[in-house]
């Protein structure tokens, strides 16, 4: 009898050993509660605590990426979209994390949903689009803040996919489509700006040099030859100038023998 007691008394101490010892992990925080109360903090590592008194609660300290469902949003200009985000976070003070809130990842859950509603409700579909960055930002410093009471810190808030209506959609393809015919058309009448530009400066230099002019026009002509296959007989510039000066007095002359007689 005495053997089963003192059998019965090693059992009992065995079980108090290793109800006392405790092995934190690294990426772990020891909440100690003695009696109900917190009774500290224990570092990764061996532990021991008061068996009976004493219980440990282990936080992990890592960062978690919690990804937060759709929220369908109205924005500032009335366009309903689809917007889901990821959240990264991480206990910094886990003592605050055990006593001031049940459930620090599903409050944080909670926050993220309706912080995403409330802020993009407050912006403009093409301020989402082109400047979200700086939206990321702002619920990040929001979530952050209202987190902060429980021991959490949230580093980055970061949208994820924004689902537009179809309507939005082809709206936007024929909005883009318009912009780059527009560009094509400033950038055609800037070419064709230019080009009179060098026209007119090289029709300025034919004009001082007539032999530039002559030139220029057996150029013409052995292009002409080189793209048909025809013959081209050339004629001096100066016949040309003289059928022109033919043709143009006998149009003036004509002019001038229809206007009728002065009484």
């Amino acid at each position: 009898m005495e053997y089963f007691s003192y059998v019965v008394g090693g059992i009992i101490v065995l079980v108090l050993i290793w109800w006392a010892i405790k092995i934190v992990q690294q990426y772990e925080g020891g909440v100690v509660l003695r009696l109900g109360r917190l009774a500290g903090i224990r570092t990764p590592g061996f532990n021991l605590i008061l068996p009976v008194l004493d219980r440990m609660i282990k936080v992990d300290l890592r960062v978690i990426t919690m990804v937060v469902e759709p929220q369908e949003v109205i924005t500032k200009d009335n366009v309903t979209i689809k917007v889901d985000a990821v959240v990264y976070f991480q206990v910094v003070k886990p003592e605050l994390a055990v006593i001031k809130v049940l459930d620090y990842v599903r409050a944080t859950s909670q926050i993220a949903q309706t912080t995403l509603r409330s802020v993009l409700g407050q912006s403009e579909l093409d301020e989402l689009l082109a400047h979200r960055d700086e939206i990321n930002q702002k619920l990040g410093q929001i979530i952050d803040a209202q987190t902060e009471p429980w021991g959490v810190k949230v580093s980055h808030v970061e949208v994820k996919d924004v689902q537009l209506p179809e309507s939005m959609q082809r709206a936007m393809a024929r909005q883009a489509e318009a912009e780059r015919e527009k560009r094509a058309k400033i950038i055609h009448a800037e070419g064709e700006y230019q080009a009179s530009e060098r026209l007119a400066q090289a029709a300025k230099v034919i004009g001082r040099e007539p032999a530039a002019l002559q030139l220029r026009y057996l150029q013409t002509l052995t292009e002409m030859a080189g793209e048909r296959n025809s013959t081209i007989i050339p004629l001096p510039l100066d016949i040309i100038g003289v059928v022109n000066s033919l043709i143009h007095n006998n149009k003036q002359a004509d002019a001038e023998s229809k206007l009728p007689s002065a009484r």
